[in-house]
């Protein structure tokens, strides 16, 4: 996934209102912009961060640029618009990263859950997909999620109650941070998503991690990480 056109740097002044951040541009000036991302954004939103934006040509948009990576403390960069994310796993599974999808003969976007309301993210021949976008780094590696997501719960029950029913199911956390080598559950945030992501791999769901590295140009998926429980 390439950044077309090419993103511009600046410097987070601060994020707000869950969608917006204000930041300083090259030149000086002070904007707001989108932010697409609806955690905590922790280790990740600090005032006077590095960050690279993007420019939408839809001038329609009443906030034609998007934040789209954080440094963060530690000089990693973090790709922080979980727009994205969907997107990464496609080009995975076309490029054949992913294990248990060889062959893809299709794939749709955004399907409804069975029997309940709400949508999973992908259908791939057989197999009900979420997508799930780790940023937040600990002492012990990525965790998900960054704040208490009774959203992000529901789906992973979703999930179990499908495998137990020998549908296909599988969970995937897109990591977008290229200082994460390996992913667990945030218990410490939301012990409930926790159990949740415990049962359903109990119960046969898929669980994996894709590392994917991100830069200024781009952001590439790349491997697996190993997923921790």
């Amino acid at each position: 996934m390439r950044f077309e056109p090419a993103l511009r740097q600046g410097v987070l002044v601060r994020r707000y209102k869950r969608f917006l951040a204000d930041v300083e541009t090259s030149n000086g000036c002070e904007m707001t912009i989108h932010c697409a991302n609806t955690g905590a954004m922790t280790g990740c939103a600090d005032p006077g961060s590095r960050i690279w934006y993007s420019t939408s040509a839809n001038l329609r948009r009443k906030y034609r640029h998007s934040l789209e990576i954080v440094e963060d403390a530690d000089g990693h960069l973090v790709g922080v618009n979980t727009a994205r994310a969907n997107g990464l796993v496609v080009e995975a599974l076309s490029a054949g990263i992913l294990p248990g999808f060889a062959g893809v003969s299709l794939l749709r976007r955004e399907v409804a859950i069975p029997g309940e309301s709400g949508r999973f993210d992908l259908l791939v021949d057989d197999v009900f997909v979420e997508v799930k976008s780790v940023t937040l780094r600990l002492a012990d590696g990525g965790a998900f999620p960054d704040a208490v997501s009774v959203r992000a719960t529901r789906h992973v029950d979703a999930l179990a109650r499908l495998a137990r029913s020998r549908l296909g199911a599988a969970l995937v956390f897109c990591v977008l941070h290229n200082g994460i080598d390996r992913v667990r559950p945030a218990d410490e945030i939301d012990p409930d998503y926790g159990r949740a992501l415990r049962r359903a791999a109990d119960a046969g769901v898929r669980v994996l991690a894709l590392r994917c590295r991100v830069t200024v140009y781009g952001i590439e998926p790349t491997g697996l990480l190993p997923v921790c429980s």
